[in-house]
Parts: structure tokens; C-alpha cells; sequence
């Protein structure tokens, strides 16, 4: 016969203060003795026939072993994300949750705040990001956002293993944005490597033959995305690529300067294009750049951007390159969202951006080297 599983005591297992990371179900079930269905059913306080059967006495192990874990927050917070509230989380990675209707994340809340309330779910914002960015808080930093049935979270830069611990347990999580590198972590996401091939395209078609891409120093899959799309533009133009056709600048004000602008133009380069990015740096180290090389636009240089421009810089000339479908983006990352939270397998396909003509491109000046 099967001998009774053994079972640490409660004061014996490392409480919240003494851990690194976040304690889970399986190290719940370990310290009550019970198996992890067992935990589950309990915490999630289920009406139903099987949540009944567990016994008092079973049921108050589960939840001292729970809170000598520090697995749960509060109870406030554990009623709260083991019911179904209609409640769908947004948290945002950025220094401060996006206000400015002028913000580049602003249309990809609208999207979200038009298909939540189109499917019955309320918003809950998650704005803890504001005092130094998500994890700044330790750990469990992400934790209050199991308050909702589900989150969405957005921004160039995320804890991977936060993101990873709510993931593996079963919380629905999208990202707006591709995170291909989180394994099984759900996203949306725009087509920047057609977009940004597009762009290159239509540069080469005017007769540039010596293309430079301006990006930020970073690994950030919008920015590999888009110039994978570049290199990719480059070679289906039969262009020659190399380490010299792409800048990755750290510090883009301080890098991008007129003078080497101006050597880069002298050697041959007609055409630059600049990635978009929360901050825009790119785009405007490229513009003051040019400006203060004396050189005009689209005559001396022609100039893309894979993106739309910061809302200062809006203003004519209007850039050539594509715009990001941001509402449509938001709208499916809730759709998204709404059927995890619903338990159904879903997928949405890559949003296509869409190509701007602008009017800082035209032929080249000279004839390319």
C-alpha cells in the first residue's frame, strides 16, 4: 500500500522575503501535499462539483501553504483573478503610461478602449511602470496585473521573465508586438519586413543605388524586423549590402552628425532611411543632420522612414515610408486577448502597414558610384 505524502511544514519553506522570484502551483501543491489540480481548484475558488469535494481540512492547507508562499498577493486580489470580471489589464513597459493624444502608443489604446468596450470588457490600467519601469518594484512587480481576467502588455523593452512566470501559469497574456523569443506567449504584430522591403523598393525604382538604414543599438524585434526588411529590400534590388549600409547608434544625437552625414554623401550614398521609435531619435538625429549639413531634401538626399514621424515633426515635408496600423493592432490584440481569457485557440495574422509616397524622395542628384 502507498504510503501518505510526506509534507513540509508551512514555517519551514522560504516566505516572500527571502525568495528571488515568484513561488508557483507546483511548489503550492509540495508544501500542502496535495497534487496541483488540487491547488487549482482551491485558489481559484470554483463553484463546481469537483472544487466541492475537497474537504475543510484539505482545502485550509492549500491556502496556509498559499499564503506561507506568498503566492497570492492579497485575497482581494486572489477573488479577483480567480473569478471572471470582464475586466481586460493593459500595462505599458515605457517610463510613463502614454497620455499625449500625440503619443505613439495613443492610437494603440484607442483601438484597445473601442474593441473592449465592443466585446462587453471594462479596462484596467496598469501604470506602476511610471516609477522606473516594470520590475523596477522586485520581482513580483508584475503580479497585481492577475487582478484582471487577462492582460495586454506593450512596449520595446519587457522583463522577459515576468512576462515567462505568467505564461507558464496559464494567465492570459498578449503583447502588442512580436515576441517570438518568449515561447508561448501570445502577440499581434505589424508586417515591418514587407513594409520596411517596400520602402527600399521604392528608392532603388527612383535610381538609388547606395541606401544607408539609421537605427537605435538595441535588440528590439521592431527594430531586427525592420532591418531584416531592408536588408532583404537591398538585395532583392540586386544592391550590395555590407557592415557600412547599416548605423547602429546608441546615442543618436551624439553619433549622426552633420559631418558624417556629409562623408557619407561625398562617398556615394544617396538615400538614408531611419526606423521609428517610441522616442523618434533616429528620425530626428537624421533630419537635424542633413539640415546642418546644408543639404536639401529630397535634391541633395532623399530620406525614409519606416514608421511614422514623431508629432512635432509631422509637419511638411511629410516623410516617405509607411504608416503602422495602430488602431487596427490595438482591436486585435484584444480580440486576442478576449479568447484566451474565453479558453479557445486563436491566432492573429500580421497587420499590413501601409505605404506612404511622402516627398522627401526623388532621384538621386548624381549618378551613384
Amino acid at each position: 500500500m502507498d504510503q501518505p505524502k510526506k509534507r513540509a511544514k508551512p514555517g519551514r519553506s522560504p516566505g516572500p522575503a527571502s525568495r528571488t522570484s515568484r513561488p508557483r502551483q507546483a511548489e503550492v501543491a509540495g508544501l500542502a501535499g496535495v497534487s496541483q489540480a488540487t491547488v487549482s481548484l482551491v485558489l481559484s475558488a470554483r463553484g463546481d462539483g469537483k472544487a466541492a469535494a475537497i474537504s475543510e481540512e484539505t482545502r485550509q492547507r492549500v491556502l496556509d501553504a498559499a499564503r506561507s508562499l506568498g503566492y497570492v498577493p492579497d485575497p482581494a486580489a486572489r477573488r479577483l483573478a480567480a473569478a471572471s470580471n470582464n475586466l481586460l489589464g493593459v500595462f505599458s513597459f515605457t517610463a510613463t503610461f502614454p497620455t499625449d493624444v500625440q503619443h505613439s502608443y495613443y492610437p494603440f489604446l484607442v483601438g484597445v478602449e473601442r474593441e473592449a468596450a465592443a466585446r462587453g470588457y471594462d479596462l484596467l490600467l496598469f501604470t506602476g511602470s511610471s516609477t522606473g519601469g516594470a520590475g523596477a518594484a522586485g520581482p513580483d512587480a508584475l503580479s497585481r496585473v492577475r487582478l484582471a481576467d487577462g492582460c495586454l502588455f506593450l512596449g520595446r523593452h519587457v522583463p522577459r521573465a515576468e512576462l515567462k512566470r505568467l505564461v507558464a501559469d496559464g494567465f492570459p497574456v498578449v503583447h502588442l508586438g512580436r515576441r517570438e523569443e518568449l515561447e508561448g506567449l501570445a502577440w499581434v504584430g505589424a508586417d515591418y519586413v514587407s513594409a520596411s522591403r517596400e520602402v527600399v523598393a521604392h528608392l532603388a525604382e527612383l535610381g538609388h543605388r547606395r541606401i544607408v538604414l539609421v537605427r537605435e543599438d538595441d535588440d528590439a524585434p521592431p527594430s531586427t524586423d525592420r532591418q531584416q526588411g531592408f536588408l532583404d529590400g537591398l538585395a532583392a534590388a540586386g544592391i550590395a549590402g555590407g557592415p557600412g549600409v547599416v548605423l547602429r547608434c546608441a546615442d543618436p544625437a551624439r553619433e549622426l552628425t552633420a559631418r558624417r552625414v556629409r562623408a557619407l554623401v561625398a562617398d556615394g550614398v544617396t538615400a538614408f532611411v531611419a526606423e521609428e521609435t517610441d522616442t523618434g531619435a533616429a528620425w530626428r538625429a537624421l533630419n537635424a543632420a542633413v539640415r546642418e549639413a546644408g543639404l536639401s531634401c529630397p535634391g541633395d538626399v532623399s530620406l525614409g522612414l519606416l514608421g511614422s514621424p514623431p508629432a512635432d515633426l509631422a509637419a511638411r515635408p511629410v516623410p516617405m515610408g509607411f504608416d503602422i496600423p495602430r488602431h487596427r493592432l490595438g482591436a486585435a490584440a484584444v480580440r486576442l486577448l478576449a479568447a484566451l481569457v474565453a479558453g479557445e485557440e486563436a491566432h492573429e495574422p500580421l497587420v499590413a502597414c501601409e505605404f506612404r509616397a511622402g516627398e522627401t524622395a526623388g532621384p538621386p542628384a548624381v549618378s551613384p558610384r
